[in-house]
């Protein structure tokens, strides 16, 4: 488990442990890291110490995500959604792709979200310095994550690594920690929420389904919902724009200059 908060983590490793262990003998090791996505340093540092611990990487879930946060900054100087939703991703995957080559057959599993419907990548200003509205830098981070996904699979042909995208729902997780509720509304947003969103076990379904499950071995540069693949909308399958900011991801992130 790559985590940025290391005591909520080795919490959340305890219960793991405990209700795995009241179910199977030997049912394999888990393991805290420190990852902060908002940290390029930390996104290399993780990585180091998984290539130099790990013999094998069979499977890698892109999870992390800032949702509709006030304008603020990476440690790198990136405007946090892109930069923690995208650039960080990008970072940690291609750093482990020589793992996840030398493990194949093994998977990448992006988590994205439905609102890439609403996003555009504005090339100009990938980074929010003209203007930012935080709905629209969610959307476009999700968008990247689509892009990101098929791009990297067209690159992986042929490698025995598949790379997948997915919408999770909406699920009841702190994920919306910055949208502001009014106090009043707030009981019955509550209630919709408990009675409409997902449990975090229902939401993540399909992100176990495309790291296990037998029926999508092979199948790569597709988007998953509810299990199940979706179509996409023509601006998530644009080639031209996935290989654009690919190039450009990879100089903002330092893999080139």
């Amino acid at each position: 488990m790559g985590c940025r908060d290391r005591a909520r983590a080795e919490r959340a490793a305890r219960e793991i442990r405990a209700e795995v262990g009241e179910r199977a003998d030997g049912a394999g090791e888990l393991v805290v890291r420190e990852l902060d996505l908002a940290s390029l340093r930390s996104v290399r540092a993780f990585c180091h110490r998984v290539l130099q611990e790990e013999s094998r990487l069979d499977v890698l879930i892109n999870n992390a995500g800032i949702f509709q946060c006030p304008y603020m900054k990476t440690e790198d100087g990136f405007e946090m959604q892109f930069g923690v939703n995208h650039l960080g991703h990008f970072l940690l995957t291609n750093l482990l792709l020589s793992l996840l080559k030398n493990s194949a057959p093994s998977r990448i599993v992006v988590v994205s979200s439905k609102l890439y419907k609403y996003g555009e990548i504005n090339f100009e200003d990938l980074n929010s310095e003209i203007s930012y509205n935080k709905s629209f830098c969610y959307s476009r981070s999700k968008l990247a994550n689509i892009l990101f996904a098929r791009e990297l699979a067209r690159r992986l042909e042929g490698t025995g690594v598949t790379v997948n995208s997915l919408h999770p729902g909406i699920v009841r997780t702190n994920l919306g920690r910055h949208v502001n509720i009014p106090l009043l509304a707030k009981p019955l947003f509550n209630l919709v929420s408990w009675a409409f969103f997902k449990t975090p076990l229902e939401g993540a379904q399909t992100s176990i389904y495309l790291a296990s499950s037998p029926d999508v071995e092979g199948v790569s540069g597709k988007y998953f919902g509810d299990c199940k693949e979706e179509e996409l909308l023509p601006k998530a399958m644009d080639d031209l724009v996935a290989r654009k900011l690919w190039d450009i991801s990879e100089v903002m992130v330092g893999l080139l200059k």
